[in-house]
């Protein structure tokens, strides 16, 4: 689980600095002011996700199921809140008829407050 958060956490800090730059050069042309914010959202969030995984790779032992359920729910979370956000932003773009995805970005955000949560919790458990 360890070696996975870490690459997870890679994978999305590549992936938000690559869709970042799209989004500040070509999409800029393509997308309404208010959707590319809504992307910048996403792909802020998914940095801040990358930071977090990284971050948690490294210094916890997974050794709990508390450990693991910390990383699964930030990379869970971070994947249906952003990439929710991506194709929201894009829906008009490429004509997609996807309203059921909008329940789904809060639900990625509660995961990963939750996850938030555990990480605070396995803290004061054990005195960090």
């Amino acid at each position: 689980m360890k070696n996975l958060t870490l690459i997870f956490g890679a994978v999305y800090g590549l992936i938000s600095v690559i869709l970042g730059a799209f989004g500040a050069h070509l999409f800029k042309k393509i997308l309404t002011i208010e959707k590319l914010q809504s992307f910048e959202t996403g792909v802020r969030y998914q940095m801040y996700a990358a930071f977090f995984l990284l971050i948690i790779g490294f210094f916890l032992k997974f050794e709990t199921g508390t450990e693991k359920w910390i990383s699964i729910l930030m990379i869970v979370g971070t994947f249906l809140f952003s990439v929710s956000i991506y194709l929201l932003a894009f829906q008009d773009t490429l004509n997609l008829n996807i309203k059921i995805i909008g329940p789904i970005t809060p639900l990625g955000g509660l995961l990963m407050i939750i996850s938030w949560g555990i990480l605070i919790l396995f803290f004061v458990r054990n005195k960090a």
